[in-house]
């Protein structure tokens, strides 16, 4: 059976995310990137796309590790001056009907009982059309704004990953029971705190004695993304992970990251197919190969070698200054992305990059591969990475930005369409129902938010701890003075 390619935009709330440099492109829209205009007019060109999502990524730090300083970043824009990813969902929201959004925030720098509300309320207000990616962040110099001494451990980040995943599941599937909001305006009640529990959690990182404060919201608990493919970072997505987005530098690389998930989440108790697995992709594409080739040739005339080893000196913590740029990378023991380097030292046929394959291979599309061609080139070439990669779709970083989207719904998305592998309408529902085919709208029942789903009921709530008063009347109600 053919199966339908999952299509995610990447982006973020910055100039240069992916491709340093190529922001002073004419055609470039990457420094209108603070303003409300440029968002919507994505979330529109996606939806006219069919596209599944928007997947935003975010990060709290800067790059400072290349030459010892942040200088190149913010010369070349790359990833700094970046704003708060939650701002224009809500207007995104407003001028879509079916297009999701996937938003990054990291478990070391917010509060579980404060971003489960801020979740929440985007699930609300977008009608369950929200996903969280989850990620421990992996630059030093965020930890140390936070007042942090240095980053915490690679793997320890995610111990304390799992208790946070602990918390909000129990905030968003367990404090509020069905049917406690009643609305009842006669008898004067709006929650029956008969049905709101508090969550009581206390564990080794957080303590959260509260309840939840949101109402469930269409989803309760929004679509749980993850960006981490370490050994770690695997078995933390084998657990939690709806959707997964992997680094891969080619298929035979994608096939076994993809295998080990898949049995991983088996192992779990929870089936192969419960977990949606997403490759980084920039495609460059036109009406034909050599137009795509000569528009390819065009943008990495602007690329910036200088932000793009910035860049890289963030995702793997080693300064590319420091090196003999023939010489081949080496993987080592640190706490950024593991995953930026092994790809990059165990790519297709076992090839080790060295940092002037960096520059000359990487100026365009960051971490992903680069896929430059006509519709039928780039079509056959997305059916491998699925058919033979084992990957469910991709996350499209930009080139220039918003012209490597159009081109691609222009290009791409009717050729795909006609070969039965993009959609040519939504279907209803929430992000988890059109990802999953999830009946409902919640989790599996083999995920491990379900099981807290009704945990409290008959247990100790709200309104077993407030004492009432002897009034009584039409308008006495649990907690009247």
């Amino acid at each position: 059976m053919t199966r339908r390619i999952i299509l995610n935009a990447f982006d973020m709330t910055c100039v240069s995310h992916q491709s340093a440099g190529t922001w002073r492109h004419p055609d470039s829209r990457a420094w209108d990137y603070n303003t409300i205009e440029y968002w919507t007019d994505m979330a529109r060109e996606l939806e006219r796309g069919f596209f599944d999502c928007l997947f935003i990524a975010d990060v709290v730090g800067v790059y400072d590790v290349y030459r010892g300083s942040a200088e190149a970043a913010l010369v070349d824009a790359a990833q700094v001056p970046v704003n708060d990813p939650f701002g224009a969902i809500s207007a995104m929201a407003a001028v879509t009907t079916d297009m999701c959004f996937g938003i990054t925030a990291a478990v070391t720098f917010e509060q579980p009982y404060i971003l489960a509300r801020r979740l929440s309320t985007l699930d609300h207000l977008t009608r369950g059309r929200i996903a969280w990616n989850v990620v421990s962040s992996y630059l030093n110099s965020a930890a140390l704004n936070i007042g942090l001494d240095r980053q915490m451990a690679h793997d320890e980040r995610y111990d304390m990953a799992d208790e946070y995943m602990d918390v909000v599941y129990k905030l968003w599937e367990a404090s509020w029971e069905d049917g406690a909001v009643r609305r009842d305006k006669a008898a004067g009640v709006f929650t029956d705190a008969s049905k709101v529990h508090p969550i009581r959690h206390e564990g080794r990182y957080f303590k959260v004695p509260g309840f939840h404060l949101c109402e469930p919201s269409p989803q309760r608990t929004p679509v749980i993304f993850q960006a981490g493919a370490s050994g770690r970072g695997r078995r933390f997505a084998a657990r939690h992970a709806e959707g997964m987005f992997i680094l891969a530098t080619s298929v035979a690389q994608a096939r076994a990251m993809t295998e080990d998930i898949r049995s991983q989440a088996e192992r779990q108790g929870r089936s192969r197919s419960s977990v949606r697995i997403f490759a980084l992709l920039t495609v460059i594409t036109a009406e034909t190969d050599a137009l795509a080739e000569r528009k390819h040739q065009e943008y990495l005339s602007y690329a910036s070698a200088d932000g793009m080893l910035a860049l890289y000196g963030g995702w793997t913590g080693i300064d590319f200054a420091q090196l003999d740029p023939e010489e081949p990378l080496q993987a080592i023991e640190n706490d950024s992305l593991r995953t930026t380097l092994e790809s990059l030292v165990g790519g297709e046929h076992g090839r080790a990059w060295t940092v002037r394959d960096v520059i000359r291979e990487r100026s365009i599309g960051g971490l992903g591969p680069v896929l430059v061609g006509g519709p039928q080139k780039v079509a056959d070439e997305l059916e491998r990475w699925v058919d033979e990669g084992g990957i469910d779709g991709f996350n499209l970083a930009y080139a220039v930005t918003p012209g490597t989207v159009t081109d691609f719904i222009d290009h791409v998305v009717p050729e795909l369409q006609r070969r039965g592998r993009a959609q040519t309408s939504y279907q209803a529902g929430t992000f988890r129902q059109k990802l999953m085919g999830s009946p409902d709208g919640h989790p599996e029942s083999t995920h491990p938010a379900a099981a807290f789903r009704g945990a409290y009921a008959g247990r100790e709530s709200i309104a077993d701890r407030t004492v009432r008063s002897n009034f009584s009347g039409p308008s006495a109600r649990p907690g009247s003075p």
